[in-house]
């Protein structure tokens, strides 16, 4: 129930909210909760995962994004993700994911998630994601790049995350 609840405060946030562009970084506030946490008594590393799902969402949202994926029929599946532990958060303890657009290429759209409580990072992932169409398939990078007007010249994809998508491919059999 807790995530529903979550889920349920930072669609109305976002809608409600500050509005941003796409390119911007979203700051998406949280606080553990007696559910997040695991044996140890820290959050379980399951849950961050579950969590940078709602930072992408407010992103969308709060950027318009959403309603235009909607709009069209696409909606975001995410293909690939790495994520480093540097710090535990705590019961009670409140953070703030920060969402980034941080590339596109060919083929994908990467985004960059960090979990922050004041200057203190205590995790980082990278996101692999791509759009698909109910009933056609996936959208390419170009009508992305149609859809939004072009994509900003900043959105390079640095060689060691382009490694990192070929190294973690799916392989067919």
């Amino acid at each position: 129930m807790n995530l529903w609840l979550r889920l349920l405060r930072v669609r109305l946030a976002a809608q409600r909210g500050e509005r941003i562009g796409l390119w911007d970084t979203a700051v998406t506030t949280f606080r553990v909760a007696p559910t997040d946490l695991d044996t140890v008594g820290h959050m379980n590393n399951g849950r961050y995962l579950t969590l940078l799902d709602l930072g992408r969402l407010d992103l969308m949202v709060r950027s318009g994004f959403w309603q235009r994926c909607r709009d069209r029929g696409w909606f975001p599946i995410v293909a690939g993700q790495s994520i480093t532990y540097f710090k535990d958060l705590t019961l009670g303890q409140s953070f703030e994911i920060h969402t980034r657009v941080a590339g596109v290429d060919d083929r994908w759209a990467y985004l960059e998630q960090t979990f922050m409580r004041g200057d203190v990072e205590h995790a980082r992932a990278l996101i692999r994601a791509c759009y698909v169409e109910r009933g056609r398939g996936r959208v390419t990078s170009a009508e992305l790049e149609e859809e939004l007007g072009g994509f900003p010249p900043h959105l390079t994809v640095p060689d060691w995350v382009r490694s990192w998508t070929h190294n973690s491919a799916a392989r067919s059999a």
